[in-house]
């Protein structure tokens, strides 16, 4: 977060945030809840991670076919849940929609890495989805790392579905005890990105509710518009 293309413009950015889909064994009379995004049945699985990939808050457990804003909107909801820190936020998909603390890419304007290969960013919209994407690889790591680390969690498995919920958070807990004794191990060295990442409570009145989503955009914007000034300054 030093590197002169997220600072200062993220400095109160605290993580990434995302979901992804592991393998569930169920009951045939169940499955059809778990069906999601991926062939099979699965377990959709929303995690906030730090960018020294560490897991900060997991939630696993819902079904494969529940929609990422449900997902998340429980995990806010819980009095154990997300809670994101005043005044700092994750970066996220646009597909949670405008939430509180989550600062989320531009719509309708190029956004993945791969699209930029060919041509620079032409406006501040660009180039502010490009950086999001940059540092947003993060949570794609994570899982990816975690998945090649712990191949048990994205295989069959024959334990009872409350135990594979469990062991997905044992294997979050062990991978951020291994970052920290060992945070440069051969998994690090090679480019573990999730295959699938998935694309995409608050008692509020719809005014106030209104307002708080009004402040996000806002910094957003704000966000963007001096990072496209000082990239035109870096250039002239």
């Amino acid at each position: 977060m030093n590197n002169r293309r997220f600072y200062p413009y993220f400095k109160d950015c605290v993580g990434a945030i995302d979901g992804t889909h592991i393998p569930a064994n169920v009951p045939v009379e169940i499955q059809g809840k778990f069906r999601g995004q991926k062939e099979g049945t699965t377990q959709n699985v929303l995690a906030t991670i730090t960018f020294d990939l560490k897991f900060v808050y997991v939630l696993a457990g819902w079904e494969g076919s529940a929609h990422d804003s449900r997902v998340l909107g429980d995990a806010l909801s819980r009095s154990n849940g997300l809670k994101i820190p005043e005044g700092k936020y994750y970066l996220g998909d646009a597909g949670y929609g405008i939430r509180k603390g989550i600062i989320f890419p531009f719509r309708g304007v190029r956004y993945h890495l791969n699209e930029f290969t060919e041509r620079s960013p032409e406006n501040e919209k660009e180039l502010f989805n490009l950086r999001h994407s940059s540092l947003r690889t993060t949570i794609e790591r994570g899982f990816g790392i975690l998945k090649s680390r712990f191949r048990s969690i994205d295989g069959k498995s024959f334990w009872s579905y409350e135990t594979q919920v469990d062991v997905v958070l044992a294997c979050c807990i062990i991978h951020n005890h291994i970052m920290g004794v060992d945070p440069y191990d051969f998994l690090m060295e090679e480019i573990c990105l999730d295959s699938e990442p998935i694309r995409r409570t608050i008692n509020l009145s719809q005014r106030e509710e209104r307002e708080e989503n009004r402040e996000w955009i806002t910094k957003r914007e704000t966000i963007a518009s001096t990072m496209w000034n000082d990239y035109n300054t870096q250039r002239n």
